[in-house]
């Protein structure tokens, strides 16, 4: 059952970071006649400008969230970052709120430690050589057991904040530097992975439900350092592989538990799959979705999520491409007439308030009878799309 928005027998979303994806979600859980509330750490951010009512809040802070979840008592909780009081959801969903997937799955997956023990040592998944390190002198150990070149990332951050690629001895100060100062928290430990010289990277979308666990075709996707820069669906991989990489995506997503859409990351060797990283929530790869599916991943997860049966199916291949910011700047805006005229593509812009470097600002979206000609299209949209500073 559903209620009537801004009537006392509302059913009611509260998104906990208010980026592009979760914009996305509560577009699609409004279609449903969700009453939604926006969280986030600046005001209108992008879902803030399509919600019921928004709020502007650090979500480290315990105490001012659990205000906001107190006074709106929303019935589902989805959390869409990072940064979040993980240990004030668990609390929370122990007084009966309901966190998606669960707190438990939101806290594990926000911490890269807790991730990577569960998957290589819990459930035994294949993985690259990974330690741990917190001082300088544990990381340059550490660096020295894997062995150069290796990658480094602090345990808690997103989007490649942090992400270095050590390739000779004198990268280690500057990347343990780098990743400390974009650690969220202080005295965050920082983790070291071998190099794992890949073929290729996917993401498989999984989708936990009451009817069972579903997979999207593998999205194939570029990431320029650590930060998603174009992906494309179907990703093309063997039987063999893709069958190895829908039972790793099951078991992890198995292990954390609960309803709505995860964002399995793998590196594909071969027909070898190794796992990488989850997230619980819609993945900005699968912004390409939402011309490929039937059901894009934000449909998927609100359906999931309400528990209402999904279609994963593929209708197109298709590609997408973001646009990025260049400079720092206020009130930008977008000339768009270009890239508006080319055929079978679609661009989202996401409305955020303020352009940093490297931020973005901007996604092209295309359709075509192969991914390389949907992926060159979509380039050649981002690329006539222009940002007045």
């Amino acid at each position: 059952m559903i209620g009537t928005p801004l009537k006392q027998n509302a059913t009611k979303l509260l998104l906990l970071g208010s980026g592009e994806l979760g914009k996305e979600v509560l577009i699609e859980a409004q279609r449903l006649g969700l009453e939604c509330i926006a969280v986030d750490s600046y005001d209108n951010a992008p879902a803030h400008q399509v919600a019921h009512r928004r709020y502007v809040v650090d979500m480290k802070d315990g105490k001012a969230l659990r205000q906001i979840i107190e006074k709106e008592k929303p019935d589902y909780i989805v959390p869409e970052i990072e940064a979040i009081d993980t240990a004030e959801l668990e609390l929370l969903q122990q007084e009966g709120f309901n966190v998606v997937p669960t707190a438990h799955a939101v806290r594990l997956t926000m911490d890269r430690e807790g991730i990577r023990r569960m998957a290589a040592e819990e459930l035994k998944l294949p993985t690259a050589k990974y330690m741990f390190a917190e001082t300088i002198e544990e990381f340059r150990d550490a660096v020295k057991q894997i062995g150069i070149p290796c990658v480094t990332k602090p345990i808690m951050s997103s989007s490649g904040k942090g992400q270095s690629t050590i390739k000779s001895e004198e990268d280690i100060d500057q990347a343990f530097s780098y990743a400390k100062e974009s650690a969220r928290g202080n005295g965050a430990k920082i983790i070291i992975e071998e190099f794992v010289k890949f073929d290729y990277e996917i993401t498989l979308l999984t989708v936990r439900t009451n009817f069972g666990t579903f997979f999207c075709e593998p999205i194939g996707h570029v990431q320029i350092s650590g930060d998603y820069h174009e992906s494309w669906q179907p990703a093309a991989m063997s039987d063999v592989a893709k069958q190895k990489a829908q039972e790793i995506a099951k078991k992890v997503t198995d292990a954390l538990g609960g309803n709505g859409l995860f964002g399995v990351e793998l590196f594909v060797c071969g027909e070898n799959v190794i796992f990488s990283e989850v997230s619980p929530r819609p993945h900005d790869t699968g912004m390409v979705t939402m011309v490929t599916q039937w059901m894009s991943e934000f449909e998927l997860h609100v359906r999931a999520i309400l528990g209402l049966p999904v279609d994963t199916r593929l209708i197109s291949s298709g590609a997408s491409h973001v646009v990025k910011a260049a400079e720092l700047s206020h009130c930008p805006s977008f000339d768009i007439e270009k890239a508006a005229k080319i055929p079978n593509t679609k661009i989202r812009l996401f409305g955020k308030p303020i352009t940093r470097i490297g931020r973005r600002m901007a996604v092209a979206l295309t359709v075509a009878d192969s991914t390389e000609e949907a992926r060159k299209v979509a380039e050649e949209v981002a690329h006539n799309i222009t940002i007045k500073y």
